[in-house]
């Protein structure tokens, strides 16, 4: 996967907006909404309406987070498999 930034759109409450996202983001933005069963647009919008910076920073932190959220659940479910020391 190459780090290049590209220009992508999507359509907001009936008009075209764009942002600016590495393909590792992109990437992860789709899988994101694809786990959540919706679609990509309507990822963004969600994302959008809770964004105070522009849409390209909000759109990568989101997707920070979500990793961040699932590595968390991953450790907790690993900490929690291993028997305990006595």
């Amino acid at each position: 996967m190459e780090d290049a930034v590209r220009k992508r759109s999507v359509t907001i409450a009936g008009h075209r907006t764009s942002f600016s996202l590495e393909d590792a983001f992109w990437e992860e933005l789709l899988a994101i909404a694809e786990r959540r069963e919706m679609t990509l647009a309507e990822l963004v919008v969600e994302i959008d309406s809770e964004r105070d910076g522009n849409l390209s920073s909000a759109l990568r932190l989101y997707v920070l987070r979500d990793l961040q959220a699932r590595l968390v659940v991953a450790d907790h479910d690993t900490a929690s498999s291993k028997p305990n020391d006595i």
